[in-house]
């Protein structure tokens, strides 16, 4: 399985960090290795001294396919989840101050905790889901899905174009607002429609 991740499609972050806002999706992949399921807890990188937070929806491809039309795109997806796009900010900023690629500050070992998946047929509407993280009890960030640049069906379709999509893939759609640093003891818990989904620490 792979992990594709789009940045820059919550307008309010891409103004948080005085990004552009782009005019296709802005993909970046993660390796498997990034993947933390099971709250399993989040090791603080020694490499970095800003990671940071994104909570995001993720949607899981459910079966094979590249050029995917955006109005079949709702057919190879049946689950969604939520999870934590965490960044090593001041990596990030090295390497973009250089013009170099950034994976490594997005792509480390551990970099993708993830949530039980559920049905996306729970959800009357999937352009109008609620999500939030809250660390420490104290909520940091709030999203709704219908706040997106880029729909989940968009993103799939675009995508698809590049890299064939396999059953299992995660793709993570971006993050609202609200981003920030996180620090050793730190409990973060990201709720989907109010429901708890994820709950892990930082060590």
């Amino acid at each position: 399985m792979k992990i594709i991740a789009i940045g820059r499609n919550y307008v309010e972050h891409i103004e948080e960090l005085k990004n552009e806002k782009p005019s296709e999706p802005v993909v970046f992949l993660k390796p498997d290795t990034a993947l933390l399921k099971d709250n399993a807890p989040f090791y603080y990188p020694d490499f970095s001294q800003d990671v940071h937070h994104e909570v995001e929806i993720l949607v899981k491809i459910s079966k094979e396919g590249k050029y995917i039309e955006e109005k079949f795109a709702h057919k190879y997806y049946d689950e969604i989840g939520v999870g934590i796009d965490f960044t090593a900010r001041d990596i990030q900023q090295k390497c973009k101050e250089k013009g170099l690629p950034w994976e490594i500050a997005k792509a480390f070992n551990g970099s993708a905790p993830v949530s039980e998946f559920v049905p996306k047929t729970n959800f009357a509407n999937i352009r109008d889901i609620n999500f939030s993280l809250q660390i420490n009890g104290e909520t940091r960030q709030q999203g709704n899905t219908g706040l997106t640049l880029f729909n989940f069906d968009y993103i799939i379709s675009y995508v698809s174009k590049f890299f064939t999509l396999k059953k299992g893939d995660i793709i993570f759609t971006g993050t609202p607002k609200g981003v920030g640093p996180v620090k050793i003891g730190d409990k973060l818990t990201a709720f989907i429609e109010g429901e708890k989904m994820l709950e892990f620490e930082v060590k």
